[in-house]
């Protein structure tokens, strides 16, 4: 007998091997002067639990069964989103070496070529007054490609951690259907073990009557 949270007694059912050892005492020889219709009765009874029992098993494996399903639709969607954001990463990475490899006439350093900054750039480092100036128009291209290279940097810290985080839920996902998956292959061995034992028992029974007969 065990206590739930609040305390109070909580009766277990009784297990598939303690009715097996009470059909087992019907058969030995301190019942052999018992009434035979007690018997069949009694023992009809405990072939009726075993059944329910039976019963109870297969129903337990089923919802475990769904369970495991829905965690593994569950990982399923986590890892295809870890993959889309993976591409989203090699994407960036991409953009990235694109803005590295940019050649400049300026110390050799890549920039955005200046079509591109006309496009991109915000209205103020463009203007017509800066476009006419070339020391502002490279001061602007400058500090216009420092920006988009730590914005592309962050963004690249972020996938990276959202990688992070999303390996380690695939990780708790994966031990919690691989103890699922232990207490289901459990539950069906046990199932089966219940069901050779009933087809063992039912036959011997006293006065040879029909097993069916309902209790």
């Amino acid at each position: 007998m065990h206590t739930n949270d609040h305390g109070h007694d909580v009766r277990l059912p009784p297990s598939p091997d303690d009715v097996l050892d009470k059909l087992r005492d019907l058969v030995a020889p301190s019942y052999l002067h018992q009434d035979t219709a007690a018997m069949h009765i009694r023992a009809m009874a405990l072939i009726g639990r075993l059944k329910s029992l039976y019963r109870a098993a297969n129903t337990a494996t089923r919802l475990k069964k769904e369970e495991t399903a829905a965690s593994r639709q569950e990982m399923d969607q986590s890892h295809l989103h870890l993959q889309n954001l993976l591409y989203e990463k090699r994407h960036l990475e991409r953009e990235i070496e694109k803005c590295r490899q940019f050649a400049s006439i300026y110390q050799d350093i890549p920039l955005y070529n200046l079509d591109e900054f006309k496009r991109l750039a915000p209205e103020e480092a463009r203007t017509e007054e800066v476009l006419s100036d070339e020391h502002q128009l490279m001061l602007n291209r400058l500090s216009f490609e420092l920006a988009e290279r730590q914005r592309l940097d962050l963004r690249k810290k972020e996938l990276l951690q959202q990688k992070e985080d999303l390996l380690k839920e695939s990780k708790s996902k994966q031990t919690i259907m691989d103890n699922v998956k232990g207490h289901i292959d459990i539950l069906m061995k046990t199932a089966v073990d219940v069901q050779k034992k009933v087809d063992e028992l039912v036959q011997p029974i006293p006065g040879g009557q029909n097993n069916d007969m309902p209790i």
